[in-house]
């Protein structure tokens, strides 16, 4: 008798302690080694691997010397559209904010559970894309007064602005620019969550279906197998689309800090 299907599709996004979970403390606060610190310390090893990789400087490049330069190349074009000349000393950053977060949402869809290795796709949390939308945003409120000092304040106050109503849209300004950072973190984490609860959904109906006999199979497990595959296609395209959309604001958010547009 086949056994029934049990697919919970909120435990994928569960934080599980590896190891130290008994006496790593820090200020209170457990700080053991989790599933989530692995698989960004797996990113962040891929990164730094794709990128050692690009730096042989051969006369005639290799493939993998013209990915780095290629996917180097697109940044420093997506600066300098967005933020102009000045833009290019940001081309570190972004590029590995921009790569980070594609080997990240990659990762999490390779389908290692066939092998019996459940990835974990950390940018599915909001606890990690709340972090680095933060970390973009101290940048931009780091350049903005250290280039304009106080006049920085004047982002806040489109020009030609009637002097009655300077005030509430300085507010309203304000608060739009400080809701940006969790805006941008919430795109991205919302994004991947939702792929990866449907994906888990779907699977259910197809083991549902192949558990309920071959009628059920054909009319509920097949069709939503077919689905599975389509939207796995999709989600390698909204991995990078994600990873896109978080650098291109957080050039648009620079662009404010250099030129107070």
């Amino acid at each position: 008798m086949a056994a029934e299907a049990k697919v919970d599709p909120m435990h994928q996004f569960a934080i599980e302690p590896l190891f130290g979970s008994n006496n790593w403390a820090l200020a209170g606060h457990n700080v053991a080694f989790t599933n989530s610190a692995l698989w960004m310390a797996l990113a962040t090893v891929a990164l730094v691997l794709f990128v050692g990789g690009g730096l042989r400087r051969e006369l005639v490049p290799g493939r993998w010397q013209m990915a780095v330069e290629s996917f180097t190349g697109f940044i420093d074009a997506m600066l300098v559209t967005n933020v102009g000349p000045n833009g290019k000393k940001y081309v570190p950053y972004i590029f590995s904010l921009f790569m980070f977060i594609l080997f990240a949402n990659f990762i999490g869809l390779v389908p290692l559970g066939l092998v019996g290795l459940h990835p974990f796709t950390f940018t599915s949390h909001f606890s990690a894309t709340g972090v680095l939308s933060l970390l973009s945003f101290g940048i931009v409120l780091v350049v903005g007064f250290a280039k304009h000092k106080l006049h920085f304040f004047s982002l806040f106050v489109p020009h030609g602005t009637p002097a009655a109503m300077v005030v509430p849209i300085f507010f309203v300004e304000l608060i739009s620019f400080l809701v940006r950072p969790f805006s941008l973190g919430l795109r991205l984490f919302v994004a991947m969550m939702a792929g990866h609860v449907l994906l888990e959904v779907l699977s259910s109906f197809v083991i549902s279906g192949g558990n309920a006999g071959p009628i059920m199979l054909a009319v509920a497990g097949v069709p939503s197998f077919l689905l599975m595959v389509g939207i796995c296609a999709l989600e390698i395209l909204v991995a990078g689309i994600q990873a896109y959309v978080f650098a291109l604001l957080t050039c648009v958010y620079l662009n404010d800090a250099e030129n107070l547009h």
